[in-house]
C-alpha cells in the first residue's frame, strides 16, 4: 500500500522521500536506514533496525514539509520534537499500548483510519481512506472456474474452517492460498481435510499467480472471525470480477455491496446459500465497483486533499520544539 501511494504521489508531481528498507521499491526516492527484507544482521534485533529506521526520518524532519507515518506508534513519539506535521494512518488500534498512545499524542497528530469499523471511539480522525490497488496487476475474468478459495493468513480467528464447510456443503472444490501463521490450528482444523483434489492448499502465492487465482475463482470466501480493519483482499478479488461472500465482521460490510458484488452472510448456512446465487452476479459490473472505490488512484486523491488541508492549517513559527501537550 505504502509503495503504491508512493508512486502515485510521484507520478502526480510530488517530491517523495519513502523510508524503507533497502528493497528495490516504489518510483518515489527511497532512504534506507535498514538492510533488504529478510537480510539476517547479527548485529541488530528487529527492534533495533526499526529504532534506527525512524530516527533517520525523524534527524530529516526538517527536509520535509510532511511526515506520512504508516509505521503505527514508534514515530508519533518523536512528533513534539520536530516542527514538521505529522499525518498517521493507523492500520491497528488492536494493542492497549499502541491505543494509549495514539490518545497521549493525538494532540499533536493528525490520525486517518482504514475503514469505518476500524476507527476507536476515543480517537479522533480526519478521514477514513480505503487502501488502494494496482488496477492493472488484476484482470477481470468473466468466465471462472468452478473452485471457491480462501486467500489469507491461516489463523485461528480466519475462519478456514467455515470455509471447508461451505464448500463441502456446496459441493464444489476449495483452494486455500496464504501463509500459515498458527500451526496448530493448520494441523487440527485444516490438515485433515486436505485432499490435493476437493480441499487443496497451496501456501503462499506471488502477485503473479495471485491475479490468475482470484480471477478464476468462482467466489471468495471471506469467513473471518475476527474485526479485519480493511478487506484488501477483497477489494483485490472483486478486481478480478470475482464475487466475495463475507462474515458481517469489520469492515466486510463497507468492503462488499451485498447482493451486487456478493453477499455478506452469517453464519455457515447463509454462505452455501450464497454460493448458489453467485452465477447470478456481474463480474465486469463488480470489477468496475472495485475500480471506482479501491483504486490506487483514488487513494492518492484522498491523500492529497487531506495533505492539503493538514499544511494550510500549520504555522511554523508557532510550533516550540520539545513543547508538551496544552494542558486542559
Amino acid at each position: 500500500m505504502v509503495a503504491l501511494l508512493a508512486e502515485g504521489l510521484a507520478a502526480r508531481g510530488v517530491s517523495v522521500t519513502l523510508f524503507t528498507t533497502a528493497d528495490p521499491v516504489a518510483a518515489a526516492r527511497r532512504a534506507a536506514a535498514c538492510p533488504p527484507f529478510g537480510t539476517e544482521d547479527s548485529a541488530l534485533s528487529a527492534k533495533g533496525l526499526e529504532y534506527l529506521h525512524v530516527a533517520a526520518l525523524f534527524g530529516r524532519a526538517v527536509e520535509f514539509s510532511l511526515i506520512h507515518n504508516h509505521f503505527e506508534v514508534l514515530p508519533i513519539s518523536y512528533s513534539a520534537l520536530v516542527a514538521t506535521p505529522l499525518l498517521t494512518t493507523i492500520h491497528d488500534t488492536s494493542s492497549p499500548d499502541a491505543l494509549s498512545a495514539y490518545q497521549r499524542y493525538g494532540w499533536r497528530n493528525n490520525y486517518v483510519a482504514i475503514s469505518d469499523a476500524s476507527r476507536h471511539p476515543s480517537l479522533s480522525y480526519l478521514a477514513t481512506v480505503y487502501p488502494g490497488i494496482a488496477l492493472e496487476e488484476f484482470t477481470l475474468r468473466r468466465v471462472p472456474d468452478e473452485y471457491l478459495l480462501f486467500f489469507g493468513r491461516i489463523r485461528r480467528d480466519s475462519g478456514v474452517a467455515a470455509v471447508i464447510e461451505v464448500a463441502r456443503r456446496a459441493r464444489r472444490r476449495l483452494i486455500i492460498a496464504g501463509i500459515t501463521q498458527d500451526d496448530a490450528y493448520f494441523a487440527q482444523q485444516v490438515a485433515p481435510h486436505l485432499d490435493g483434489d476437493r480441499v487443496h492448499y497451496v501456501g503462499a502465492v506471488g502477485p503473479g499467480a495471485r491475479n490468475a487465482l482470484l480471477g478464476g475463482a468462482y467466489a471468495l470466501l471471506h469467513m473471518d472471525s475476527s474485526d479485519e480493519p480493511s478487506g484488501l483482499g477483497m477489494a483485490e478479488a472483486m478486481a478480478c470480477g470475482t464475487p466475495v461472500i463475507a462474515y458481517p465482521r469489520g469492515a466486510a460490510p463497507e468492503v462488499v455491496r451485498d447482493g451486487e458484488t456478493g453477499w455478506v452472510v452469517a453464519g455457515v448456512e447463509r454462505a452455501v446459500t450464497a454460493v448458489a446465487d453467485v452465477g447470478a452476479l456481474d463480474r465486469a459490473q463488480i470489477r468496475a465497483y472495485a475500480a471506482e472505490r479501491f483504486s490506487r488512484e483514488r487513494m492518492v486523491d484522498a491523500y492529497l486533499q487531506l495533505y492539503g488541508e493538514v499544511l494550510s492549517r500549520h504555522v511554523p513559527a508557532s510550533i516550540q520544539l520539545g513543547a508538551t501537550a496544552p494542558r486542559g
